[in-house]
């Protein structure tokens, strides 16, 4: 059976196509006896306006689309989430696009996105080579907000996390700990987050100057999977040369590399220390609690969408923001016996407290930094 249409929901309530246009768009303009009768009609006839149409005229998408690394990662389902609640109580849809960090994959997604005109994109890019299919975008008046990565562009805003310090803040646990034989596992190194952590990582280490050894094992992915199969190439070293403890890029690569240490009947951490990054909810929910760089994931994505929101209401009026929040290290069994939290580089036990940023948009936080 075929949709009726606005004239035949005109015809039925015996009005005008205009009074059922207003009824639907500007229902306080419209008598209350004459509305029920329009009311009443769309009900009876199953009228389903085509807002397609309507967005055309309109000359506004009400759709808003959220390109991710990996949509089976946690992470990034909590990143969504936070959009997702923002962009739905200003009256529109989140859509979600998986790149799976293939950079053929996410210009084939963007490409779609810019021909549907959707009303703005959220992204965490796969790597440099985003940036001309982003710029394309942009110069099509839509607006783009990195997710989880600084754009440092003056084009576009930014939203993410202090990735240098989470680095340092995971090395400098492993050595206060007395591990002087680490590893760092992650990749590709080509996703801007893998490089920043270990380079927070690596320059701890060079500064504590104590003749401590960082060994890099490069993955294809940042998978649990991929964490197993590097911690079968480490677990095969000679003892002497086998690292003490592992830093992740992430939590499914530490999940893996725990799921591996303790198939072997080895001890976690009193044979292997490990700490991941992100904080998911299965982090601390593992046979052995993992200890974790925190990331504040649903701020991010609501952040994000926050500044996509103000980007298209001010138009060429908007200021771009690049918003930096401050990792947390949560210490568990995995790499401590005793379970606390340190919060940035004091030191100090303490609950976890909200993350501050730099220019959250909800208030917390130092003064914006703009470009």
């Amino acid at each position: 059976m075929a949709a009726a249409n606005i004239k035949e929901v005109a015809r039925h309530a015996d009005v005008s196509v205009g009074t059922v246009s207003n009824v639907l768009n500007r229902p306080d303009t419209v008598a209350p006896a004459t509305r029920r009768r329009v009311l009443d009609a769309i009900t009876e006839l199953g009228y389903v306006r085509n807002d397609s149409a309507r967005q055309l005229r309109a000359g506004q998408s009400r759709t808003i689309a959220i390109v991710v690394l990996d949509v089976a990662n946690p992470f990034f389902t909590d990143v969504v989430r936070g959009a997702e609640q923002v962009v739905e109580k200003a009256g529109a849809m989140l859509i979600v696009c998986n790149s799976g960090e293939d950079s053929a994959r996410e210009r084939r997604h963007l490409e779609l996105l810019e021909e549907q005109r959707v009303r703005g994109v959220l992204i965490t890019p796969v790597g440099p080579g985003s940036q001309p299919n982003l710029g394309k975008l942009i110069d099509r008046g839509i607006p783009v907000v990195l997710v989880d990565r600084g754009s440092g562009r003056a084009s576009r805003c930014s939203v993410a996390v202090d990735d240098v310090l989470g680095g340092r803040l995971a090395m400098e646990h492993l050595l206060d700990q007395g591990h002087r034989r680490i590893a760092y596992l992650g990749g590709p190194f080509s996703i801007a987050q893998v490089a920043e952590r270990h380079a927070g990582a690596a320059a701890a280490l060079d500064e504590r100057g104590d003749g401590a050894e960082l060994r890099v094992a490069t993955t294809t992915s940042l998978t649990v999977a991929a964490g197993r199969r590097a911690a079968e190439d480490l677990l095969a070293l000679p003892a002497r040369q086998r690292p003490t403890a592992v830093f992740c890029a992430n939590d499914l690569i530490a999940l893996g590399v725990l799921q591996e240490v303790t198939t072997r009947g080895m001890r976690v951490p009193a044979d292997v220390a490990i700490v991941g990054y992100d904080d998911i909810e299965f982090a601390g929910a593992a046979a052995v609690p993992l200890s974790s760089v925190r990331q504040p994931r649903e701020q991010l994505g609501r952040t994000a969408a926050q500044l996509l929101l103000e980007e298209g209401e001010s138009g060429e009026t908007h200021r771009h923001r690049h918003v930096v929040f401050q990792p947390e290290l949560v210490v568990r069994r995995s790499s401590d016996q005793q379970r606390r939290i340190q919060r940035g580089r004091t030191g100090a036990t303490a609950p976890a407290a909200p993350p501050r940023a730099a220019g959250a948009v909800d208030g917390v936080g130092r003064s914006p930094r703009s470009c």
